[in-house]
């Protein structure tokens, strides 16, 4: 397999840049021939479309509310009639859960999320097809290091972060990133849940990708934003039971988050 030299020249800059980038690091990954694919091939993807925005002479319009999400109406209802998108973030860090013994017949449970929210919405509104498989991309960089920086040679800046205020309940604060940019915050509970399509891709380690997720903002959501969507999930999942793992556990995951705002229309039937 032939790694492609804008691959090679990409991951270079992260490592002259040390430490402000996130490492690419092999030795945790369960196929690393599969993730230099992956990589390759994605920023292959960027360098066509950066030459051929150098052929059209004039720089992309980046508007993100006529951004596409991906249409999946056989996985989640669509956004509510009246919403447009708000911003997209991609999300990297861990699905969390807990176990009350190591045994072979007791299941993991959920404990919850934190990640580092990246903003992407002028990606999704000029480059739709990126945005399918950047989080392909972002799990092959150290979660470690993810912390208000950009990840990998890209230059995203951070929007925000992702946790839970408490069990059930999603927070999303996109007013702590990188810049003076504020994009509001969102907490949430979960409105509908699909299991992520059969082709979606593994975690560093051969996880399952977590359901993709349909949201609706409860009190205290700020900018008009009423729903989000977990999509393009990658990795995340627990394993079947807790034999062998310690009460509290963590598992490397990343997604795409959409946030759509506005006044929502009601239906006259």
């Amino acid at each position: 397999m032939r790694v492609s030299t804008f691959l090679i020249s990409a991951l270079a800059m992260g490592a002259t840049a040390a430490p402000k980038y996130p490492e690419f690091d092999l030795k945790h990954m369960k196929e690393p021939g599969a993730a230099i694919e992956t990589l390759s091939n994605y920023f292959n993807m960027i360098a066509y479309k950066a030459k051929a925005a150098k052929v059209i002479g004039r720089p992309p319009i980046c508007d993100v509310s006529t951004a596409q999400m991906p249409s999946s109406p056989e996985l989640l209802p669509p956004p509510s009639q009246g919403l447009k998108p708000h911003h997209i973030a991609l999300g990297r860090g861990t699905q969390n859960y807990t176990c009350a013994d190591s045994s072979d017949s007791t299941v993991p449970v959920a404990a919850g999320a934190v990640a580092t929210l990246f903003n992407i919405s002028c990606l999704a509104s000029v480059s739709p097809d990126l945005v399918t498989t950047v989080a392909n991309m972002a799990i092959h960089f150290s979660v470690d290091e993810v912390t208000h920086r950009p990840l990998g040679p890209t230059p995203w800046p951070v929007s925000g972060v992702h946790y839970f205020r408490a069990p059930g309940v999603a927070f999303f604060n996109l007013d702590e990133g990188s810049t003076a940019d504020k994009y509001g915050e969102a907490p949430c509970m979960k409105n509908a849940s699909a299991v992520a399509p059969a082709a979606a891709a593994v975690g560093p380690k051969g996880e399952k990708a977590v359901p993709w997720l349909k949201l609706n903002t409860i009190e205290g959501a700020t900018q008009d934003i009423k729903e989000v969507y977990r999509i393009d999930t990658v990795g995340g999942s627990a394993p079947a039971t807790c034999k062998g793992l310690s009460k509290t556990f963590t598992v490397e995951y990343a997604a795409v988050y959409w946030f759509w705002s506005g006044e929502i229309v009601e239906d006259d039937e």
